[in-house]
């Protein structure tokens, strides 16, 4: 399997409003800038899209290591979140419906195809990748 690391990130102007997610893909000395976005949706969801739509063009199945500034995000694996929800038919520990439910979905449907681990960056601090997602996610809202 192929290694690949995937810095994601997303943004919102409002939360909820017009939204942007950034995406940059790295495989041996390859790199790949991708980037869109929706008129009204919320930073979560940019955040959940742009490792969507990262795994999306993978085309055979990796060894992909996943680097996001979002808690939301990360800690969905990290902690077990997902387990949970499967295990309790996309409900939260509160047993309410888990928001998002079709991104989560498809996130998932995605990583049964390759090995992700998730890694958490700090977000608007020193990290060229992160930043670089940020300004993607933000051109994106732009272009909307």
């Amino acid at each position: 399997m192929k290694d690949v690391m995937i810095y994601t990130d997303g943004a919102c102007s409002g939360n909820p409003g017009p939204g942007g997610w950034g995406a940059v893909l790295f495989f041996g000395v390859h790199q790949k800038e991708i980037s869109g976005g929706e008129k009204y949706t919320t930073n979560n969801r940019m955040e959940i899209q742009a490792v969507i739509e990262g795994l999306s063009i993978l085309k055979e199945p990796c060894l992909v290591k996943v680097y996001s500034d979002s808690a939301y995000v990360v800690n969905c694996f990290q902690k077990g979140w997902i387990k949970g929800w499967l295990r309790n038919g996309w409900k939260n520990s509160k047993q309410e419906p888990v928001e998002n439910q079709e991104l989560w979905k498809a996130l998932w449907e995605l990583m049964k195809k390759h090995n992700v681990e998730y890694i958490k960056v700090k977000g608007h601090s020193d990290n060229e990748w992160n930043n670089r997602c940020d300004e993607l996610a933000r051109e994106a809202i732009k272009r909307l």
